[in-house]
């Protein structure tokens, strides 16, 4: 099991209010799903999305990520745990617009000690898996809206980490290039990767295998679905052109 969350309640104090975000979530994922977890603003999706990507520890309640009680870590020793395991993919991007882009991809790696020459190395690797290999050394402000959005994916997996968590990661994106990077992600949860999409558009989960619904901060529908048809026939069709 990777991620397990056991009655997990997480408050926060407003003024003189209590509001409460999430209220007491139960969920296990397994190593190689693809889930999209989904609600309206205010349903706790955000809050589950900090909590699982080690950003945030729960009020109370247990969160095992790869067997290891989140709740009990200090702030150093969850950042550590949050740069090995977690894989981060952002609506805007966040990218380092002074920085080429082999250099946005070996941030975690300078983070985690890894030497220059390996880290190069590594970098380039996953520019390749994602398909700007010849782009390395331009800047994030000389790509495409979903040119930027494949260097923060290679940037997510360069540590290898077991889970890859995306955040809105077709919001700043047209139709056309949100549809060819959720068959980036396809492609990688074939590849055996852990993938949690957190959005709000309700088309988004017929690109995953398990859907999460949140309302009020709790879990209101957790299903098991088969990809749509549509869905299908792309990920057939880009696989046959990759």
């Amino acid at each position: 099991m990777l991620i397990e969350l056991q009655q997990v309640r997480r408050s926060y104090t407003m003024g003189a209010h209590q509001v409460v975000a999430l209220d007491g979530v139960d969920v296990q994922i397994e190593r190689g799903e693809f889930v999209t977890i989904i609600g309206p603003s205010g349903s706790g999706k955000s809050t589950m999305m900090h909590l699982l990507g080690c950003l945030d520890r729960p009020s109370s309640g247990r969160y095992l990520l790869d067997g290891v009680a989140v709740e009990t870590l200090e702030d150093l020793e969850l950042s550590r745990l949050r740069n090995r395991k977690v894989g981060f993919i952002f609506q805007s991007f966040n990218l380092i617009p002074q920085l080429s882009v082999v250099e946005n991809v070996e941030l975690p790696l300078v983070y985690s000690g890894m030497p220059r020459e390996q880290r190069r190395g590594r970098a380039l690797q996953m520019l390749d898996a994602v398909g700007l290999g010849k782009r390395e050394t331009h800047r994030p402000t000389e790509l495409s809206g979903g040119e930027c959005q494949r260097v923060a994916i290679a940037r997510a997996l360069v540590n290898d980490p077991p889970l890859l968590l995306a955040d809105e990661p077709t919001g700043n994106l047209d139709s056309r290039t949100g549809t060819e990077i959720l068959r980036v992600f396809q492609k990688l949860h074939q590849n055996g990767t852990t993938l949690i999409l957190v959005t709000h558009d309700p088309e988004l989960p017929k690109w995953s295998q398990r859907t999460i619904a949140m309302r009020d901060g709790r879990v209101e529908r957790d299903t098991r679905t088969p990809l749509q048809p549509a869905a299908v026939a792309s990920h057939q069709g880009w696989r046959e052109q990759a």
